[in-house]
């Protein structure tokens, strides 16, 4: 069996021919002005934990960019979003990682999150220097081996590319002198938006998903096969 699905685009418009997992918390997003609309879109759960966490990075990047706070406080606020970012997370994809088998993905992420903030705090705390002045470098790191995991397990070229994206931006970094935050919140979030607002390779589905019964299993093979035909 090849490693990825060739046979998907690697990003493409969504499809609104979901598997009962995916369907499960859906949100729908229609703005419209008397007949004409303006926005419509749909987000699983998945696309929910993107937008969450692009908010949240936008805020802590941003915020460590342009607001005059003391290295304490921003700590203190960047623990709390992070935390709030990693329940929100573990809330809203619990049934999507079980169904697909990927809750070590979702560990991956808890722990990589996790991680860098006891990092941040430290260094900060400690007055570490060095790792202050990598912190945009650190997180770029921790996001790239997130979306390398996420890659692995979905076998999805999208991730591996995202995280490629993150692994050359901090090569990059050093051209941004004054605006490292800025910087790194920009890929960070535009990344996270991107996978929000489309539709990205992943496997095949699964032969036989366990926790579904026989009818919500012979549903996503329908599905599967209105995606297909939606494809050509």
């Amino acid at each position: 069996m090849p490693l990825f699905n060739s046979a998907e685009p690697i990003i493409r418009r969504k499809q609104h021919a979901l598997d009962f997992q995916d369907r499960q918390g859906l949100l729908l997003l229609k703005l419209q002005i008397s007949n004409k609309t303006l926005f419509n879109n749909i987000y699983t759960r998945i696309d929910q934990v993107f937008v969450v966490w692009s908010l949240i990075t936008a805020i802590i990047f941003f915020t460590a960019q342009f607001a005059p706070i003391d290295w304490i406080t921003q700590a203190a606020f960047w623990s709390i979003l992070t935390g709030i970012g990693t329940i929100g997370m573990t809330f809203l994809t619990h049934f999507w990682v079980k169904v697909e088998r990927l809750r070590w993905v979702l560990y991956a992420w808890i722990v990589l999150m996790l991680g860098g903030v006891a990092i941040t705090d430290l260094a900060i705390y400690y007055r570490s220097g060095t790792i202050l002045m990598h912190l945009c470098h650190l997180w770029l790191w921790l996001s790239a081996m997130g979306y390398f995991c996420t890659g692995w397990g979905l076998r999805s070229r999208a991730f591996m590319i995202s995280g490629l994206v993150h692994l050359i931006g901090i090569v990059v970094l050093p051209v941004f002198i004054g605006w490292q935050f800025l910087a790194t919140g920009l890929v960070m979030s535009a990344n996270l938006l991107m996978f929000a607002e489309t539709q990205w390779d992943m496997r095949l589905p699964i032969d036989n998903y366990s926790l579904l019964t026989e009818e919500q299993q012979e549903f996503n093979r329908k599905q599967y096969l209105i995606r297909q035909s939606e494809s050509v």
